[in-house]
């Protein structure tokens, strides 16, 4: 009897990288298996074919049922996966996708770990909001001000350009339906970026939970993250779409306007760059290599068998 079960697994090698693939997927009400190297979604209206090394996150929403060999598919190929509530509004998990190398996430955490370090990078993600201004010798306090100056300052201008009156943000977790039709649109649009920044940070190999902004969460530095792009693509598409199509299945014009914006501003390629500089990783290659830590002698080989030397050897 063979004692191998299931698929090959993917090389790494094989796989798209994450700023050459498709941003996100949005699924409800179907069932997902796998034909070879493609995850089949198949509803009322039929079957099609998903290449799963061409996709960067999916959300799945209610009434999806996935297989076993699915999600070994999917996570083979570095596919985030995150579960989502109706019209994608609420986040309940997430799953691991491609990253083996560890780097990011060491370099993440000796950053957020130093006072020092942590505020310089804060500073780096204010700045890249205020690109003509000095933000180097400003709090963090003055920093949140002045962040939030702007933020209102966008949603008036884009009030102004689409004719969508604007009042104040409203977000009720349980009860979608009873906001402003703009304040869906925000919800809907807010939570396709930030699965989509998700998928960026633990597929490079960063923490979603190690934020420089926000902290004490499970997805703070998803947070972090997304509020960099949310005066460029969540909140024009959001009164754009509401402009266009009121309250009419706002829900899902706005998932598919975020989609077009993302692959039109090739967002993707952006945020791997973005997050490369906001924890200063270099663009070199770096093999996934597994050592053994050492506090004398640095790093060590992984996979000999050091039982097997005695003192004198180890010394020598």
């Amino acid at each position: 009897m063979a004692n191998n079960y299931g698929a090959p697994k993917t090389e790494l090698g094989e796989l798209g990288r994450v700023q050459d693939r498709i941003t996100f997927l949005y699924l409800e009400h179907a069932r997902l298996n796998r034909q070879d190297s493609a995850v089949t979604v198949t509803d009322q209206r039929g079957t099609v074919y998903i290449p799963a090394a061409m996709v960067s996150v999916l959300l799945l929403g209610p009434g999806v049922d996935i297989t076993h060999r699915a999600m070994e598919l999917i996570g083979d190929s570095g596919v985030s996966v995150v579960w989502v509530g109706e019209h994608g509004v609420r986040q309940y998990a997430h799953g691991r996708a491609l990253g083996h190398s560890a780097r990011f996430l060491e370099q993440q955490a000796k950053l957020v770990s130093n006072r020092r370090s942590r505020v310089m990078v804060a500073r780096k993600m204010y700045q890249m909001r205020f690109p003509g201004e000095d933000v180097s010798e400003l709090t963090m306090q003055q920093l949140r001000g002045k962040e939030g100056a702007r933020v209102r300052r966008v949603y008036t201008e884009q009030s102004k350009r689409t004719g969508v009156t604007w009042e104040k943000r409203e977000y009720k977790v349980d009860d979608f339906d009873s906001s402003t039709p703009i304040n869906k649109a925000l919800t809907a649009a807010h939570q396709a970026l930030y699965g989509l920044s998700c998928s960026v940070i633990v597929a490079l190999g960063a923490s979603p939970g190690l934020g420089f902004v926000h902290t004490g969460h499970d997805l703070s530095f998803v947070y972090d993250f997304a509020d960099l792009y949310k005066a460029q693509y969540s909140i024009p598409v959001a009164f754009q779409m509401t402009a266009k199509h009121g309250d009419n299945d706002i829900a899902d014009w706005t998932r598919r306007g975020m989609r077009d914006a993302f692959a039109d501003g090739k967002l993707l390629v952006q945020m791997v760059k973005d997050l490369k500089f906001l924890l200063d990783i270099d663009d070199g290659v770096t093999a996934d290599t597994m050592h053994l830590w050492d506090d004398r002698q640095g790093l060590q080989k992984f996979g000999v068998q050091y039982h097997e030397f005695d003192s004198e050897d180890e010394q020598n």
